[in-house]
């Protein structure tokens, strides 16, 4: 690989977007580097004056924006939609240089799958980032297949590192990624949200409440982090230390306890787990 490589990234919106951000602000290469697909005109004249340097091709305006993009790059970023992924590997497959790093982002699509509609033997990397890498605090699970060498790993992690914590995982262990980072803001996004709604129920104004759940949101995810970060302590030892004996936080704890609320929490991250699987399968026939 070069000092700096050619990047194509298919599909440059949101998520993609936060990825070449921090792969830019941490110098893993340079704007004129990067090779950009959009679906639309408009969205690729719109992310061109986002990304200054970076040429953005669109589907609308060029049939094989995609090929364009991808014939001289060393890592390519498929960015599309889970239903398009596998089309779109096929496509792109005979303009591959042979030794480019494949790097899929999308939930369900297996590597087996992918490596179908790509070249025999093209390096091939799978992972699974969350939304909060729009904003610099992401998780990305990266998972090589076989075949990807320590180089190549380490490009792709570094592809991620400037946007979020990224966390080398096993193909099989992505469903439990998806349960536990890819679709976990979400979950995070339905307490501030209930605490908000009720906090209106007992008195609140709505931005009031809106804004009190949205910082504490923040500020209880910045102590744990901080927390996990020195080693200092966990989830659950922040949890206690907020719980003094027979107080409020005492009594809203056992109402969640007594509700069921870690039951709740594994059903539903076993729910994104076996959806996940199941794409894997509808998307693999």
């Amino acid at each position: 690989m070069t000092a700096q490589p050619r990047i194509a990234i298919l599909g440059l919106g949101s998520m993609t977007g936060a990825i070449l951000t921090g792969l830019l602000a941490a110098s893993v290469t340079t704007p004129e580097r990067v090779v950009a697909t959009t679906r639309t005109a408009a969205s690729a004249q719109r992310q061109g004056e986002r990304f200054p340097g970076v040429r953005v091709l669109s589907g609308e305006q060029e049939a094989d924006a995609n090929l364009t993009a991808v014939a001289e790059a060393d890592v390519v970023l498929l960015g599309v939609k889970p239903k398009d992924i596998v089309v779109t590997a096929r496509q792109i497959a005979p303009a591959l240089r042979p030794k480019a790093v494949v790097v899929s982002v999308a939930a369900g699509v297996r590597a087996e799958t992918l490596a179908g509609a790509l070249p025999e033997g093209q390096p091939l990397v799978r992972t699974m980032p969350n939304t909060p890498l729009t904003v610099g605090s992401g998780v990305v699970g990266v998972a090589p297949a076989a075949g990807v060498t320590a180089d190549q790993r380490a490009l792709v992690e570094s592809l991620f590192s400037g946007s979020g914590v990224v966390v080398p995982v096993s193909e099989e262990q992505l469903p439990a990624v998806v349960a536990a980072s890819g679709s976990a803001p979400a979950y995070v996004f339905l307490l501030a949200e209930a605490i908000a709604v009720h906090a209106v129920e007992l008195g609140l104004s709505a931005e009031a409440a809106e804004a009190m759940a949205a910082a504490t949101v923040k500020g209880a995810g910045a102590m744990l982090v901080d927390a996990v970060t020195s080693g200092e302590q966990t989830a659950e030892g922040l949890r206690r230390a907020v719980m003094s004996p027979n107080g409020t936080t005492e009594r809203a704890i056992t109402a969640f306890e007594d509700g069921g609320f870690a039951g709740l929490v594994a059903d539903a991250m076993d729910a994104a787990a076996r959806r996940d699987e199941e794409m894997g399968r509808e998307f693999g026939a």
